[in-house]
């Protein structure tokens, strides 16, 4: 008997664009694979440094959580700032990012389990997923402009912030995976 297996995208309904909603799918497919991938992780796990100044598992996912609730805010509705307090109930510096080359990640993460971290992620995707959900296609060319404070000015547009949402979060995905590889070479399994 020959195995079947699909690979399909399926375009979430409720979204006013249809490529908003495939960004959508996108974020949730990687945020899935993410969790299926780290379904196995110890809060000694998420918590493992390889070295001062080096991302632990769950600043990263703390990290993933703080970065698209802001990225919703400014580049996604515009807004001037966001609130990650509000929404995530960390600070947005809590994921201690960038750290210090001799830091250490931040109390606030100590020995969370994994169902704290995927709850961040949970949050900020239904964040997104509000900001996103009358967006029409139009809306994907409207600009954002930012001076961060470097002396250069950044202007995006919401399909480029959609895209580099899905970015972001695969990229840190990798990063995870990577740690989780080291942890367990340490660890001897």
């Amino acid at each position: 008997m020959t195995t079947i297996i699909q690979r399909t995208l399926v375009i979430p309904s409720g979204y006013a664009s249809p490529s908003v909603a495939r960004y959508v799918w996108q974020l949730d497919d990687q945020t899935r694979r993410l969790y299926e991938g780290t379904a196995d992780l110890t809060p000694e796990a998420l918590q493992w440094q390889s070295g001062p100044g080096y991302n632990t598992i769950g600043m990263l996912f703390a990290h993933i959580a703080v970065a698209e609730t802001h990225m919703a805010a400014v580049l996604l509705e515009g807004r001037s700032d966001s609130d990650v307090l509000g929404v995530l109930g960390i600070g947005p510096d809590d994921d201690g990012l960038p750290l210090p080359e001799d830091g250490r990640p931040p109390a606030v993460l100590a020995g969370k389990p994994l169902a704290f971290f995927k709850e961040l992620i949970d949050k900020a995707r239904a964040e997104t997923k509000r900001a996103v959900k009358a967006l029409t296609e139009a809306d994907l060319d409207r600009r954002t402009v930012r001076q961060p404070g470097d002396g250069s000015t950044r202007e995006y547009n919401v399909d480029w912030s959609l895209y580099h949402m899905v970015e972001h979060l695969a990229g840190h995905r990798a990063q995870i995976h990577q740690l989780q590889h080291l942890y367990a070479r340490r660890a001897g399994s």
